[in-house]
């Protein structure tokens, strides 16, 4: 995207994002989902970071929290009440740790994780052990005063309990700072942060008292919960049961360790996660390295719904206090804190394109092509559009900024369409007048479902389906692309749920696109992508046998594979020349020309080839030491550029990534090494250094 039509975009996003913070964080309404609202705010994030003389003061990502209301006293926090940094995936995780690493190099971190709940921050002040004032977080330094309402939260203690002397050295603590503790219980200040919530078992219950007496319900949990705190009548609040989780403690009371923290917080009464806890242990975790962090995370991400209250991913905190000072704060959030989040059911993504797939009985469906996004966990590029009536209802145009929504093992649904984000350049959609898999007419007919009666697009060719399912059948069997899982059945389910209407659709396929198909688990999801993506390097021979050309089997594609060295050298030749060829006759050689002139066979040809990599005769020979492997290069080699070891680890069957987890297999050291060794130590993954590496590729 050039600089021009990114400031345009960037101006849409900060519209549509202040519109809907000021609906949910001042007037207390909701029009989308947070996990959409996530992805606009990413989405603005990425082009900032792209474009960073484009970042204006007031843009959303440079701003903590909302305002204060009006309705309420302004209360000034004794220190702000950030946000934090939000991470998607272990790779950003990982990011985070080297950027950590290289403030305070010195130092081995250990980190502490808990369940990030899904309420309204609020902060709490004692003085002499009493309860005098609870605040909202507002824009970050002002909040609004709620004390009467957070009164009415039973978790919430009127009164610091005073822990013993014998309970606190029970949990490691010197004399000195159980001193402080006792202290600030009985006639000390201090002050605690944590939040506010509404468990999923309440917000059913509410919701079904309303609907009785004829009341509005609520969104959800957490607006629930804001909604609440901010009753300006507390006898509304009481109502609303809501429930509080301490989870930071600005006072000091010697506590050195962020676990520490929550260990104080908890026997002055406050509820709180700490892996101590006997009923809450599993919400809270010591990590001692990223390794114990992405554990926690992945056990509730894909537990997260048994849990009784909402929760949008965890948070990870650098365990040791002394740190955080010298890491200190950066734009709106702590170094020294992330926000490992869990993949929304929403999301926000652009509609690329509309195409159409034609099923088993003929019948056209509209798909929309979308700009690959995450969502539940799995990343998709496509989602079902049903009919020319959904295209109209939504109002959706080709380019428009859209809300996708997966629930459990389907495809995709698009359920709204965010108008204030268009440019000017969508495209409006038409139902094709042809067949786009055989060329045949399209007609229309009526369709009984029921009492319901709609209008179908059907092609008018029956064997259209049938065509297709061979082609790509053919394309996937072992002497062709050997895809390996891709058999009949998954081919006639990929036609008819409108993810494949050609082979080339393949390689466009993401693991969440598979989630829908009958039989499918999450596992056999991702080994059909890995197969898929596996035969993205393949011989030319086999490749040539894959085009399905008439006449052209495994034995006539490696004649041609050894006379032509390349497919564009293939695709290009004469009618002569391939008579020419040892094995083949004028009518293989006539069938071979016709297919290369064919217009509709040159774009599928296109579309292959930006997704697969063709290997030459002498890539072929070489020995694949690296096959499957996954290598990472780290320092300086002295006798080849990073490019050339690339190269060298690629056309040997490895592949590159960027950064060390768990997924790698092996790292290459030379010289100057960075982070990349220490972490690949740690884990314990094989490495090797430029000696070594040289005889691998000789």
């Amino acid at each position: 995207m050039e600089k021009r039509q990114a400031k345009k975009r960037i101006e849409k996003l900060r519209k549509e994002i202040n519109h809907h913070r000021y609906l949910y964080h001042v007037l207390d309404k909701i029009e989308i989902s947070d996990a959409a609202l996530d992805s606009l705010k990413n989405e603005l994030e990425e082009l900032e970071l792209k474009f960073p003389d484009l970042v204006t003061p007031d843009s959303p990502t440079q701003r903590v929290g909302g305002e204060a209301l009006d309705k309420f006293e302004k209360v000034a926090h004794s220190s702000p009440m950030l946000s934090l940094n939000d991470a998607f995936g272990e790779q950003e995780v990982g990011d985070w740790e080297e950027r950590i690493q290289k403030i305070v190099p010195r130092f081995q971190l250990e980190y502490f994780c808990e369940l990030k709940l899904d309420g309204l921050a609020i902060s709490l002040r004692y003085e002499n052990g009493i309860l005098v004032q609870a605040a909202t977080r507002g824009d970050g330094k002002i909040g609004e005063d709620v004390t009467q309402n957070v009164k009415t939260i039973e978790a919430v203690p009127l009164q610091l309990r005073e822990p013993t002397e014998a309970e606190l050295k029970k949990l490691g603590f010197e004399n000195a700072r159980i001193k402080k503790i006792v202290s600030a219980a009985r006639s000390g200040r201090l002050e605690a942060r944590g939040e506010a919530i509404m468990l999923k078992k309440t917000f059913e219950g509410l919701n079904k008292k309303y609907q009785k007496e004829d009341r509005a319900i609520l969104a959800n949990p957490r607006n629930g919960a804001a909604g609440s705190i901010r009753q300006l009548d507390p006898r509304i609040t009481a109502e609303r049961r809501l429930n509080f989780f301490a989870y930071a403690l600005l006072t000091d009371l010697g506590q050195k360790k962020h676990l520490e923290e929550h260990l104080i917080m908890r026997a002055l009464g406050f509820p709180c996660f700490t892996p101590a806890n006997e009923g809450l242990k599993r919400y809270a975790a010591f990590g001692e390295n990223l390794v114990a962090v992405e554990k926690f995370h992945d056990f509730w991400a894909k537990n997260r719904a048994n849990l009784p209250f909402g929760c949008d991913g965890v948070v990870v905190v650098v365990n040791d206090i002394l740190l955080h000072k010298k890491l200190g704060v950066v734009g709106k959030a702590p170094r020294w804190m992330q926000a490992y989040k869990f993949s929304g059911e929403e999301a926000t993504t652009i509609v690329e394109n509309i195409l159409t797939q034609v099923g088993r009985t003929g019948i056209l469906t509209p798909v929309a092509h979308l700009k690959p996004v995450s969502v539940g966990g799995v990343t998709v590029s496509r989602a079902t559009l049903h009919n020319e009536d959904e295209i109209k209802r939504l109002g959706l145009k080709i380019g428009d900024t859209v809300i996708i929504q997966r629930a459990g093992d389907v495809i995709p649904d698009i359920i709204k369409v965010l108008p204030a984000l268009r440019t000017g350049r969508e495209k409006e959609f038409k139902m094709p007048k042809i067949c786009p898999v055989c060329g045949s007419r399209v007609e229309k007919r009526e369709i009984s479902s029921g009492k319901e009666k709609s209008v179908g697009h059907f092609c008018a060719n029956k064997k259209c389906f049938a065509v297709t399912r061979r082609k790509i059948s053919h394309f996937a069997s072992k002497g062709a692309m050997d895809i390996e899982g891709l058999g009949p059945q998954i081919i006639e389910q990929l036609i008819k749920e409108g993810l494949a209407q050609d082979a080339a659709d393949l390689y466009d396929l993401k693991e969440g696109d598979l989630a829908a198909l009958e039989r499918f688990a999450d596992k056999s999801a991702k080994n059909l992508v890995e197969a898929i993506d596996r035969s993205r390097k393949i011989p030319l021979a086999k490749f040539i046998n894959a085009l399905g050309i008439l006449h052209v089997g495994e034995e006539t594609a490696i004649d041609l594979a050894n006379n032509f060295s390349s497919i564009e050298k293939l695709k290009n030749v004469s009618r002569e020349e391939l008579g020419s060829v040892q094995n083949i006759g004028e009518v293989v050689a006539q069938s071979i020309f016709e297919w290369f002139q064919n217009s509709k066979n040159r774009k599928f040809l296109a579309r292959l080839l930006a997704n697969i990599k063709i290997e030459d005769q002498s890539r072929v020979r070489l020995k694949q030491v690296f096959k499957n492997m996954v290598v990472v290069l780290t320092g300086e080699l002295a006798s080849l550029s990073r490019d050339q070891a690339k190269e060298a680890i690629r056309v040997r069957g490895g592949d590159i990534a960027s950064s060390v987890s768990q997924k790698t297999d092996l790292v290459v050291a030379g010289e100057n090494l960075g982070s990349k060794y220490d972490k690949a130590k740690k884990l314990e993954i094989k490495i090797i250094e430029e000696k070594e590496f040289l005889k691998m590729i000789k």
